[in-house]
């Protein structure tokens, strides 16, 4: 019987859509796979190359263009879709630790840096089951498609591990910035992307930087690179782990550390650029992270990868305290000559950078109010801080992120949702943490970081606040959403009071907000418990914050984005053919970025746990409103009667897991 009634169902979803076929809010628009056919052509390691040719890549976005004033594609007024360029990237394999992240996973201890740290990381911030953890840290450290047999073999796509053995067995790309899914270059793939020291390494490898495009703003696009591989005699060394880039036309700038004192830090010192605004000069504002300080001298042990695990034959040198390791932040001609000086690891402050219409860098500085690089309390703890994005707000620049708050107590530093305001020509800027947002400590600690990720013109700000305990009904370790309104210094949480959608003890990211109050993101679409110690499915959502409708969509209604593209057609139709996954930007045209699972052919019917009969791939889109669509045209996807047997995207699951659960793509603007 329950059979007959899933067949009954699917077949009236079918014949009901047969005469809704224009309907939907949104139409799905691909974005160009250049770039990921770039990335699958391009040669991998010999004994990993067959993984490598029969692995689809996965793409995702970051952002989305800013639309002109007055761009309303819900009304079809000067709506240009084609203008709104996307933002992104494309790997092809695992990524081992986030580019996009200050510090890795968003962990001030920095211990990420090796399995045992990548299977503590899932354990503790999500408390999923033993044996996921346990497959998820194998992928992300020896990369996808490792050979079980032999991890050290090379067999596997990206990883941690092939970061660190690059010193010895050099190094492959498996990350490309992409522009509208066009590859873009980065001031570290050329020689004058590095400073004179850096010009003692040798000669640049091809294809061995990775870098994620995390927005465009005008004739501008920005992001972060990491270094690229250089030959050096037997070695190969990198001169830094990763740097901030502005692309001017095709003009690439490097982001230094805005320091002049400090030649281990400008050299070796990381910079990320996550989020860009035109300023009312025509100059644009960068902003993101910056290194200030090493953050390994008092505890150098913490932070370094185990080297069982890198197995080239290579051991730290723990002599005298670690002399080697120490030497690297204290003689600079000794950075790239010695495998320790790799891996290096800094204290981090928001930071800024102004760069002209011509691509000179004009202005650097720090926003952050921060600590000791190392909490004098906890030798493991480090200031952590970063700007995330960036808008106009009466015509001056603010500024959200992050920053460490010393808690004064066994907690120590925290670090917690924080706004940045400059004074008028951006030498100082006040930082003020998020009302609402504390971080209690000790036994009753309520979370473990909060950040914000977006700011709209508005003075509106949206993000996350990661929990620290298990919730007991369901087992899980919630990641909950919120907004805060400057208007009202208030700060609320997006939960069942504004949707059943947020159900109680769900995860969700909120990405981004645009200046008419809409915001996307990710939120768990299964409300079940979590007893099994498993990952809950995702899905991209839209909530209208403001008092004004968007088109169909009404003020305070809460929608999943699969819902308001589903046109109910037939089941091979484009809008049955993409499940979307996480939204990741938002244009004040209605414009969304998007990342999606897509099924060739479209998926079996339009159900949410519809399965797909080939393998699934996950691609970039963006999702246009269609003009004057009506609340008639939005058709919420039913769901199955029964648990399907197989799950959707069961032969990606373990990257699925990667790109959502784990880290989300928090909004760059």
């Amino acid at each position: 019987m329950p059979h007959k009634m899933l067949k009954l169902s699917t077949l009236a979803i079918l014949v009901a859509g047969a005469s809704q076929a224009s309907a939907a809010v949104y139409d799905i628009v691909p974005v160009s796979t250049a770039g990921s056919d770039q990335l699958a052509a391009q040669a991998y390691f010999p004994n990993a190359q067959a993984n490598a040719d029969s692995t689809p890549v996965s793409a995702f976005t970051t952002g989305i263009k800013p639309s002109a004033e007055g761009d309303n594609c819900f009304t079809g007024t000067s709506c240009n879709a084609d203008s709104y360029d996307v933002a992104g990237t494309v790997r092809r394999g695992t990524q081992g630790t986030p580019l996009s992240d200050t510090t890795a996973y968003n962990e001030n201890r920095q211990f990420i840096d090796d399995w045992n740290g990548l299977y503590s990381y899932c354990k503790n911030t999500f408390g999923y089951a033993n044996d996921i953890c346990s497959d998820w840290a194998d992928n992300e450290y020896y990369g996808y498609g490792y050979n079980v047999d032999d991890v050290q073999d090379g067999q596997g796509l990206g990883g941690l591990q092939h970061i660190q053995q690059a010193w010895l067995n050099g190094y492959h790309s498996n990350a490309l910035a992409l522009k509208n899914g066009v590859a873009v270059t980065t001031k570290a793939d050329e020689a004058s992307g590095y400073t004179s020291i850096d010009k003692t390494l040798g000669d640049i490898e091809p294809n061995t930087t990775d870098a994620v495009l995390e927005g465009i703003v005008g004739n501008y696009s920005f992001g972060t690179s990491t270094s690229a591989v250089f030959k050096n005699g037997s070695v190969n060394p990198r001169a830094f782990a990763k740097r901030g880039f502005v692309n001017n036309d095709g003009t690439p700038v490097s982001l230094l550390a805005p320091v002049s004192d400090d030649a281990f830090v400008k050299n070796m010192g990381q910079t990320t650029a996550n989020g860009a605004v035109e300023t009312t000069d025509g100059n644009l504002l960068v902003v993101g992270s910056s290194s200030f300080a090493p953050s390994f001298l008092k505890d150098p042990g913490s932070r370094v990868p185990n080297t069982d695990n890198i197995n080239i034959g290579l051991n730290f040198n723990d002599n005298d305290d670690y002399k080697v390791f120490k030497d690297c932040s204290t003689n600079p001609d000794n950075l790239y000559s010695t495998f320790e000086c790799q891996f290096s690891t800094f204290a981090n402050a928001a930071a800024f950078w102004v760069v002209d219409n011509t691509g000179n860098l004009v202005k650097s500085g720090v926003m952050s109010s921060n600590l000791a690089a190392v909490d004098p309390d906890h030798d493991d703890v480090s200031s952590q801080a970063s700007a995330n994005a960036v808008a106009m707000v009466n015509n001056a620049p603010v500024a959200v992120g992050y920053a460490s708050r010393d808690t004064n107590s066994n907690d120590s530093y925290v670090m917690q949702a924080a706004y940045f305001e400059p004074n008028a020509d951006l030498t100082t800027w006040t930082q003020t943490f998020v009302p609402g947002l504390n971080i209690s400590t000790g036994d009753d600690r309520n979370y473990q970081y909060t950040m914000a990720n977006d700011i709209n013109s508005s003075f509106k700000v949206v993000g996350i606040a990661k929990s620290h305990k298990y919730k007991a009904e369901n087992r899980s370790i919630p990641q909950k959403m919120f907004i805060f309104d400057k208007a009202t210094n208030q700060t609320k949480f997006l939960d069942t009071s504004i949707s059943p959608l947020f159900f109680r003890g769900s995860n969700g990211d909120a990405t981004a907000i645009n200046d008419n109050d809409q915001v996307v993101g990710w939120v768990d679409s299964e409300t079940k418990n979590q007893i099994d110690g498993s990952e809950r499915r995702h899905r991209a959502f839209t909530y209208i914050a403001g008092s004004a409708a968007q088109g169909p969509l009404k003020a305070g209604s809460v929608w999943m984005l699969d819902d308001l593209t589903n046109d109910g057609g037939a089941a091979n139709t484009v809008a049955n053919s993409y499940r979307i996954i996480s939204a990741t930007d938002i244009n004040d045209a209605g414009v969304i970025s998007a990342t999606a699972n897509y099924c060739a052919g479209g998926y079996q019917n339009l159900t949410k746990e519809a399965q797909c009969s080939v393998t699934e791939k996950q691609v970039a889109i963006k999702l246009v409103p269609k003009a004057n669509a009506t609340d008639k045209d939005i058709i919420v996807r039913k769901a199955e009667d029964e648990e399907p047997v197989k799950r959707s995207g069961g032969s990606l699951g373990i990257l699925a897991l990667t790109a959502l659960g784990f880290i989300g793509f928090r909004r760059r603007k």
